[in-house]
């Protein structure tokens, strides 16, 4: 072939002699010099460059570099994080399975476990945080394939207890998947506690400036899929790549590529090498900037509690806050978003947020710039009261999440909405 590539897995790593910067590779197509080749290729992706829609230079190396920052042995970046999310659970679950998922997670996320996958065939079963091992273990099926957690809920802030939930599932020898985009690789590794599969927004904190929508799964290459005896899929032969068995062929990286030869081949959902270049841009920052939102976020926090206009605050790195003790062992940083609920419910959190100026009313998070939500209308609106209850939801409650302007400018822009209410 004449484009010279890496393997799949590995990603695609510039020599000394290539630019600093990752190089856009704009174009759809690669270049053989036989027919041959290009069967050798089909027969198996993993040898070379086939299509954009599997694979691209420029994406190839954000997605070594997002591995190495979570300490995995490959990812694959989607279109979104809903896509991510989607295909981690897709890459295991066929029709008539079962996985389980924590109940505080990210609105969309209920949607798609509680509706989109149902119609798939899959059910996913809630357990709440409070529930005890027993109660959790209880709920595991026989086609049970998976557990589904968040490191720093959205919007609620609980914290999981990766460990915890890693035992259970190991228990039943299924995997634990983590979607870790509050917390970046920079404020918790979750393989390091025994999670297998790590999901990101990127679209949040490692893009940072809100140019660009995407999402990645990273595999550990930790994850037994042969001794658990449960994942055909993935330890028997694919009859749509001539019997290609995943585990005997591609070891620990068997789940990230079954992902990309199989779910990016169907679904198509890679994102374009403009969109990875500028992804690439915002993780260069990324601790720099996750280490000052945390800074303006704790300061926050600490005005919020003692702000006497407010019924509740949610920041896990307060000491205050029940999530404290969890934030401390697996968190080096708490993020810089805070929940808290006004006093007066709805009405008066409306008003507090049609009373910020520096702070944008924006459908979006984890920015370089503040920006508030009201979760209850917004977000998660297509909840049920009791969902909105399990999510850790209340009517006044807003999701605050604070940028990297000055943080006297961030108090005073708080300081004149509170005086609105």
């Amino acid at each position: 072939m004449k484009t010279a590539t890496k393997c799949l897995h590995s990603g695609y790593e510039p020599k000394n002699s290539e630019p600093r910067v990752v190089p856009i590779v704009q174009s759809t197509t690669y270049v053989y010099d036989s027919t041959e080749e290009v069967a050798a290729v089909f027969d198996d992706p993993t040898r070379s460059l086939i299509y954009s829609r599997f694979a691209n230079p420029t994406v190839m190396a954000v997605e070594k570099k997002i591995a190495d920052l979570e300490g995995g042995v490959g990812a694959m970046c989607t279109t979104s994080g809903q896509a991510a999310t989607l295909l981690s659970i897709l890459n295991i679950c066929e029709a008539g399975d079962s996985f389980l998922s924590t109940t505080e997670i990210y609105g969309g996320t209920v949607n798609l476990f509680s509706f989109t996958l149902k119609k798939m065939g899959i059910e996913c079963i809630f357990i709440d945080k409070n529930d005890t091992d027993e109660q959790i273990a209880a709920k595991f099926k026989p086609n049970t394939k998976a557990v589904f957690g968040e490191t720093i809920a959205n919007p609620a802030l609980t914290v999981l207890d990766i460990e915890r939930l890693a035992k259970l599932a190991h228990a039943h020898n299924v995997p634990l998947i983590v979607d870790n985009t509050f917390a970046t690789p920079i404020l918790c590794r979750p393989f390091e506690f025994g999670a297998d599969i790590v999901v990101h927004s990127t679209s949040k904190y490692m893009d940072g400036h809100a140019v660009q929508v995407g999402g990645v799964i990273v595999d550990s290459g930790k994850f037994d899929w042969e001794a658990s005896g449960k994942f055909p899929c993935i330890t028997e032969p694919d009859e749509s790549y001539h019997g290609l068995c995943y585990t005997k062929m591609y070891g620990n990286a068997a789940y990230i590529i079954k992902a990309r030869m199989q779910l990016m081949r169907d679904f198509g959902v890679y994102p374009a090498a403009h969109s990875a270049f500028l992804l690439n841009l915002g993780l260069e920052t990324l601790a720099v900037r996750m280490k000052q939102y945390c800074e303006n976020a704790m300061a926050v926090a600490k005005y919020l509690e003692a702000n006497d206009k407010v019924e509740s605050v949610r920041y896990p790195g307060l000491e205050s806050d029940e999530n404290h003790a969890l934030a401390e062992k697996y968190l080096s940083g708490c993020s810089g978003v805070i929940s808290f609920v006004i006093k007066g419910g709805k009405e008066a959190a409306m008003k507090f947020m049609n009373s910020l100026s520096l702070a944008s009313n924006e459908v979006h998070v984890a920015d370089i710039r503040t920006c508030v939500l009201h979760p209850a209308s917004e977000t998660h609106r297509q909840l049920t009261d009791e969902q909105l209850v399990a999510a850790g939801i209340e009517a006044g409650m807003v999701r605050f999440s604070v940028g990297l302007e000055d943080i006297d400018d961030i108090i005073a822009d708080l300081d004149a909405a509170f005086a609105a209410v």
